[in-house]
């Protein structure tokens, strides 16, 4: 394990930069603040990642959760796909992420190492730039204030931070971070990094590296928005962690992919970027790598086996309590819940579908429908509202 250390401030025109995200780092809620799309209806962003031009697509949400194709936007770039993928083209949880402070909507274009920067208004997005990545195959983004970070996953594994400025991302200077992971080892989509997330407050940056190191990476993040010159490096030997989200007490919870036993596992996260199990509940099925809340419980992802994973969490300790399964289409991949948590939204890679859930009082699901989204077979990347 290597020690965390704090990274300074390089130049004054970094300094200027960086003081735009010190709140953030002091502990502003980069979730409060801002217009919500849901105040004007609510809506679904669905993301293709199609090699041939890569596509958000629109849905509204009607009162029993069924959706309604309205719009579709070009994003300027490109989608990719792993090597060795099947319906999990990006292998990564995060990569269409909303940005509520700023009202930005966020795209990978993993085939052509950008980020789309949309503007939302309802279930209309306005294209207000295309960033470079950073690095080479971005699969996850996350957002606390203004500060953002990119993953890309391939030549290794980079993070890179900007700054959401008057509706635009600028490049952090040096804020990029390697993450010295294996770039040659193979099957290429179970051995890139899976996802970047922000702590709650905004104080660590968490990186899951799935089978290239079987880790839970944890950068500090300091005042100005820099990283820690090195991550903590928290190795799971054969979990495979991949999708991550926290639960009200900010605990870790993160769906692991192991080849024997695939889980969900609740940690506690210390300020120094270790982590300790706090509980671990297989879930029985295959090719456990995304998780999602919806209505108080939690939803794990199960590729291989064409279904979610249902449980129910005390938050106070972090135990947790496996509901049972629920089928869904072939090649059960991202979620995404509605604001109200009444809905959950999952895709499924195999023909490019989104299933469509209502979530009852006692963590069960009800299918409401489903809809095919035009040309996103394999594509990852859901927000929902």
């Amino acid at each position: 394990m290597r020690k965390l250390t704090r990274f300074g401030v390089a130049s004054g025109a970094a300094l200027g930069l960086a003081t735009l995200v010190a709140p953030v780092a002091a502990g502003a809620d980069g979730n409060g603040g801002g217009w919500s799309p849901g105040g004007a209806g609510h809506v679904v962003f669905v993301q293709t990642d199609n090699t041939s031009g890569n596509q958000v697509v629109a849905y509204d949400r009607a009162a029993n959760g069924t959706l309604t194709p309205k719009h579709t936007y070009d994003t300027g770039g490109l989608g990719g796909v792993l090597a060795g993928s099947a319906v999990d083209h990006l292998a990564s949880q995060g990569s269409l992420t909303y940005d509520q402070r700023n009202n930005l909507l966020y795209a990978v274009n993993a085939g052509s190492n950008t980020v789309s920067v949309f503007s939302v208004w309802g279930d209309q997005l306005v294209l207000r730039q295309v960033v470079n990545s950073g690095g080479s195959f971005p699969v996850s983004v996350t957002v606390h204030g203004n500060l953002v970070y990119v993953l890309n996953a391939e030549n290794g594994g980079t993070v890179q931070g900007y700054v959401a400025l008057f509706g635009h991302l600028v490049a952090l200077p040096g804020s990029g971070r390697a993450l010295g992971l294996n770039a040659a080892a193979t099957p290429q989509f179970t051995n890139t990094p899976g996802q970047v997330a922000f702590t709650p407050n905004g104080s660590q940056l968490i990186v899951t590296t799935k089978a290239n190191g079987s880790a839970i990476d944890v950068f500090g993040v300091g005042y100005f928005g820099y990283l820690s010159a090195t991550p903590v490096v928290n190795a799971e030997p054969g979990a495979v962690p991949f999708g991550v989200t926290f639960d009200p007490a900010g605990h870790l919870v993160v769906a692991e992919s192991s080849s024997t036993t695939p889980a969900v596992a609740t940690f506690a996260l210390s300020p120094s970027g270790t982590v300790t199990q706090l509980d671990l509940v297989p879930t029985g099925k295959a090719a456990t790598c995304w998780i999602a809340q919806a209505g108080g419980f939690l939803y794990a992802s199960n590729a291989g086996s064409a279904a979610l994973s249902g449980y129910q969490e005390n938050s106070a300790n972090g135990a947790l309590s496996l509901l049972g399964a629920t089928a869904t289409d072939p090649g059960t991949v991202d979620a995404a819940a509605s604001a109200d948590g009444q809905f959950l939204y999952v895709q499924t890679g195999a023909n490019g579908i989104v299933d469509e859930f209502h979530v009852n009082g006692n963590g069960t699901l009800t299918e409401v429908g489903s809809v095919t989204v035009p040309g996103a077979a394999g594509g990852e990347g859901i927000v929902a509202f």
